[in-house]
């Protein structure tokens, strides 16, 4: 069902805080116009793109929006998908960043993108979050040392149970979306996003669990501090509260929490491939070779044989 189904539609706006982004908000509203669709935005944000972009709350933009348009990179898109954990929204990324696993479009594919979603041609692909005691996190929880060098020990349980300890530099919790970056570089595994499972990975072990381990999404785990100082959490990077000894986390995953527009499947993927290859995942050369787009390869060739 496209956005021209004869209901009023709601666009949210989520923008990078610097990049700009005018043009495609310029490209947004001028749709919304000539549908009778209202564009609304986070207070900080409608300050800053365009009088008739509503300015709300985030308890206002959850229920009214009925899509979102992230314009900017990953992390502005995080922050898209957050707002909307749970409500089936669809939401569309515009790459305003730098490298963007999440995010669909270019600006300069934005008017197809727009019309294609008015004539219903899009997919919605489902991504997993974690819940840290209630808070959101797509990427990963990760509990470390409060101070430079420190390590943490930290108790694992899970369901009640005690399955054993960590002694390591951090511990790294994440999705799949989250397992290509803190955790991939710990020598944990890449998940595939369409396995509904989280990983727990060890930074560095010296004891205890010293290899990654891979729960679904019934599993309910606690992390439990057992240093005798605080250490610290960051969901998705940021430092959001520390736990002090003998304090706890409640980690586990909630699957299908927020939808994704995908046009081409085969297209993100390939664009998804060549962005995993600059992370040094093993390719062959003839493998790389395939990610070269083909008229450029054809190009390459003719200027071979001169």
């Amino acid at each position: 069902m496209g956005l021209d189904s004869g209901r009023p539609h709601v666009i949210g706006l989520v923008a990078h805080p610097r990049n700009p982004v005018a043009g495609s908000v310029a490209l947004i509203r001028e749709f919304a116009s000539a549908r009778g669709a209202t564009l609304i935005a986070l207070k900080a944000d409608a300050a800053r793109l365009g009088g008739d972009v509503r300015p709300v709350s985030a308890v206002e933009f959850a229920e009214r929006a009925t899509a979102v348009v992230s314009l900017g990179g990953d992390g502005t898109m995080l922050g898209a998908m957050r707002l909307v954990v749970g409500r089936g929204t669809p939401v569309l990324g515009v790459n305003h960043g730098n490298l963007g696993f999440l995010v669909e479009v270019s600006p300069a594919e934005l008017p197809a993108a727009l019309d294609r979603l008015t004539r219903g041609e899009f997919m919605l692909e489902p991504h997993s979050c974690l819940m840290v005691d209630g808070v959101v996190a797509f990427n990963d929880a990760v509990v470390t040392g409060a101070r430079q060098w420190a390590t943490v020990n930290v108790d694992l349980s899970v369901h009640g149970i005690q399955h054993g300890y960590y002694r390591c530099d951090a511990v790294v919790a994440c999705t799949p979306t989250g397992s290509t970056a803190y955790n991939y570089a710990a020598g944990g595994p890449v998940l595939s996003p369409s396995v509904p499972a989280l990983a727990l990975t060890p930074v560095a072990p010296m004891t205890g669990i010293d290899r990654t381990v891979v729960f679904g999404s019934d599993d309910e785990m606690r992390l439990t501090n057992r240093s005798a100082e605080p250490a610290r959490v960051l969901l998705d990077g940021v430092h959001t509260r520390d736990l002090g000894p003998a304090d706890g986390m409640g980690v586990r995953l909630r699957a299908d929490a927020v939808n994704l527009v995908r046009f081409d499947a085969a297209a993100h993927a390939q664009r998804t491939r060549v962005k995993l290859s600059l992370l040094d995942l093993p390719l062959r050369p003839d493998q790389l070779l395939e990610l070269v787009p083909e008229e450029l390869r054809e190009r390459a060739q003719r200027l071979r044989s001169r």
